[in-house]
């Protein structure tokens, strides 16, 4: 079953055309790198698959849904299917970690107090911050952050994590052992789709790298190529 099937795609963001005729298919459970320079379309391609902008041309499904005719009502439902993390972490910095998971499962529809704590429960465990619900977002190091928003993502156990550079701003050990947490989301059956500027993680955990490259998307499955350093 593929969770991402685009065809010939046009990726826009404003009025520009960053990416022309993308074509790739993402199954269940497989794990995919997504690089190229700044400014080259990763992002833009993320925003898109999530639906934060619109497909301009060619037939795009995501998790079931095909996104050229998915209504505006029908965005948060693709997006339960989907666990996504951003660059800058987006946490509610006014409120608890369990209380900045509980705003996400109250807006994507979850009730029932006990079912709700014991949900908060597991994703924290999973991710290895057990003791961490009552402490506010100031109170963790970064990469203590970042797995609280991988925490957020895993809540309504998505078929599918976008991640935009989930590695950007942290050491390289606390890099590594955030990698090795995706690894382990990626083996229990969840397809990921990562982008990264971190070519050391690349080398060390080797996957399939789709490139944004002069408006293209060349993915390493179908036309093999070397990785070199880009800014």
């Amino acid at each position: 079953m593929s969770v991402i099937e685009l065809h010939d795609v046009y990726v826009s963001q404003d009025v520009n055309t960053v990416l022309q005729k993308v074509s790739f298919t993402l199954e269940k459970g497989e794990f995919a790198y997504l690089v190229g320079r700044t400014g080259s379309g990763k992002s833009s391609l993320l925003k898109t698959l999530y639906a934060d902008l619109p497909v301009g041309a060619g037939a795009a499904t995501v998790a079931g849904y095909a996104l050229p005719k998915l209504s505006s009502s029908k965005v948060p439902f693709l997006r339960r299917k989907l666990g996504i993390i951003f660059q800058d972490f987006q946490l509610l910095f006014d409120r608890t970690v369990a209380e900045n998971l509980l705003f996400v499962l109250k807006a994507t529809g979850w009730s029932g107090k006990a079912k709700i704590q014991q949900r908060i429960s597991e994703v924290l465990m999973r991710v290895g911050l057990a003791g961490s619900a009552s402490k506010m977002p100031h109170q963790l190091s970064g990469g203590e952050q970042q797995r609280v928003v991988i925490a957020r993502a895993l809540l309504n156990e998505p078929l599918l994590l976008l991640a935009d550079e989930p590695t950007g701003n942290l050491d390289p050990d606390v890099a590594d052992s955030i990698m090795r947490l995706f690894v382990e989301i990626n083996n229990s059956g969840t397809a990921v789709l990562m982008a990264t500027h971190n070519y050391q993680i690349i080398r060390q955990y080797p996957k399939r790298v789709l490139k944004c490259e002069n408006g293209q998307l060349i993915d390493s499955a179908v036309t093999p190529f070397q990785l070199k350093m880009e800014n």
